[in-house]
């Protein structure tokens, strides 16, 4: 009798232990499905949308009104202040007329080196756009302070109606135009307000160009 005890209970621990490694087993096949699962639920987060930039843009455009800073090293009858004509033109000294408007820093830089060399051997120019006074663009219609605004960073359309107070309460929100000038046409682009600050269509919100007007009807 004692003997058939002893042999029911190793049956039972046999079992037990057979059971509690089928458990473990299980479980560590488990695990690298639900992991798996996990990851290939995983969703990457939201982002904006990029608003357009100006195609082609490789740096600033100087424009009329901009004072630059032009220096020969070790030369001070050839360093100076330079403002922007209206014409777009700027004078120098042993150069004499640079076209600056609508071209780069470093484009003027290297006409006006050019020009030099003939005069100083190995010229060492620097130039600097000192202050920026031709980044203008226009807000009126229904803002709280419309007018004209200059710049010195590159901003978007709500930036730009921030800057101008904001949307009165009469304001047709989602009727809002800029308008862009070309040498041959206008360019007209809709932004509509509500739909941009609920993170739809974000595409709308441009970056300005020098000359753009906003119109809020």
């Amino acid at each position: 009798m004692f003997r058939m005890i002893l042999i029911l209970f190793m049956a039972a621990g046999v079992l037990l232990a057979y059971s509690v490694s089928l458990s473990r087993a299980g479980e560590g096949d488990a695990a690298p499905r639900m992991k798996a699962s996990e990851g290939s639920e995983r969703i990457a987060p939201l982002t904006a949308l990029s608003p357009a930039t100006e195609p082609g843009k490789e740096g600033y455009l100087i424009g009329s009104g901009d004072v630059l800073d032009i220096a020969v090293w070790k030369d001070e009858a050839l360093t100076r202040l330079c403002v922007v004509r209206p014409d777009g033109f700027i004078t120098f000294p042993l150069v004499g007329e640079v076209r600056a408007a609508g071209r780069t820093a470093s484009q003027v830089k290297a006409e006006i080196e050019k020009r030099l060399a003939r005069y100083v051997p190995e010229v060492t120019l620097s130039l600097e756009i000192k202050q920026i006074n031709s980044m203008i663009i226009y807000v009126i219609g229904r803002v709280n302070s419309p007018g004209r605004f200059i710049l010195n960073v590159d901003i978007n359309v709500l930036q730009a109606l921030a800057s101008a107070g904001g949307l009165n309460p009469f304001a047709k929100r989602n009727s809002i135009k800029i308008l862009r000038h070309g040498s041959d046409e206008t360019t007209l682009y809709p932004f509509e307000y509500d739909e941009v600050i609920e993170g739809r269509h974000l595409e709308q919100n441009i970056f300005l160009r020098r000359g753009d007007v906003i119109v809020v009807p």
